[in-house]
């Protein structure tokens, strides 16, 4: 079971993380996907560990491309990057599955 859809009151832009080139970081097509955004300040864990600060958390479906160092265009027009990503899945409970993805 999916996040209910009626949920994901926001749209945003991802782009996603496909690696680093010789002119630096490279993205692939962008995507508008349905969420749920929430812009506040948390601490929060980046790829390697370390503490950031995250000033957007953004809920979607579990099909979300959106590794970390991502893209993402937030509803304000903000442009922002993913710190970390979690998916959250429960297969056999009846508990919806999303994708929670903590944003610079």
């Amino acid at each position: 079971m999916n996040v209910p859809g009626w949920l994901l009151r926001h749209r945003i832009t991802v782009e996603p993380y496909r690696g680093d080139s010789a002119y630096g970081p490279t993205y692939g097509p962008a995507v508008a996907v349905r969420a749920l955004v929430a812009e506040t300040v948390k601490t929060v864990r980046d790829k390697e560990g370390r503490e950031v600060t995250s000033t957007a958390q953004i809920i979607a479906e579990p099909d979300l491309d959106c590794p970390a160092e991502s893209r993402i265009t937030l509803p304000s027009g903000r442009i922002t990057r993913a710190l970390n990503v979690a998916h959250h899945t429960a297969p056999g409970l009846p508990v919806p599955e999303s994708v929670e993805v903590s944003a610079e």
